[in-house]
């Protein structure tokens, strides 16, 4: 009785987590080019849901991205919050390590790594995220999808011991419009 308790719990907690594939996205185009992406103006918006699902922000971020002399892309996000409250201002800076990336940023408690799978790039970090009076260890287990050159969307999954507590929703678009793109959808 005691096994079948531990398999039905690990059957449970497993239908909780987030089951994102990287092996089906490499098939799928447009390739993500994240330096080409994020070099030059971008404009995103998004959501923040609880575990039950509800709203707990909304926001949009003004992001500057440039590529430094030493090959290096620094992201200089300005947050602005439509409902509830968080960071204001974050900048990265994310180089290339092979075929994958690695980044840091002010506020982010261990080095990002990122892989690219095709149109997919999956990006993960732990964050001290403030909550109230209290602040909290997460891990971030970010996806972010290629629509065409100039759009990307991104799906967050915030964990706290294995378990999604939170997830973000994010569009992003590249404002300088390269070729393949149909318009610009900033406010």
């Amino acid at each position: 009785m005691k096994q079948l308790l531990i398999i039905c719990s690990l059957v449970f907690l497993s239908a909780c987590q987030s089951s994102v594939q990287s092996d089906e996205y490499k098939v799928i185009s447009p390739n993500i080019d994240v330096f080409t992406f994020f070099s030059g103006q971008v404009y995103a918006w998004g959501i923040v849901q609880n575990r039950s699902g509800q709203l707990v922000q909304r926001f949009k971020v003004d992001i500057k991205g440039e590529i430094g002399q030493d090959n290096t892309l620094i992201l200089d996000e300005t947050f602005s919050y439509g409902y509830g409250e968080g960071v204001k201002h974050r900048v990265w800076r994310i180089s290339k390590q092979g075929q994958g990336f690695t980044g840091d940023a002010n506020d982010i408690a261990t080095q990002a790594v990122g892989d690219v799978f095709g149109n997919a790039l999956r990006w993960q970090y732990e964050m001290d995220l403030p909550v109230d009076d209290t602040t909290y260890r997460v891990a971030f287990d970010d996806w972010m999808w290629a629509f065409d050159k100039c759009t990307l969307m991104n799906r967050s999954y915030i964990k706290k011991f294995g378990l999604v507590v939170a997830e973000v929703t994010i569009f992003m678009q590249n404002q300088e419009l390269p070729l393949g793109c149909t318009g610009a959808l900033h406010p």
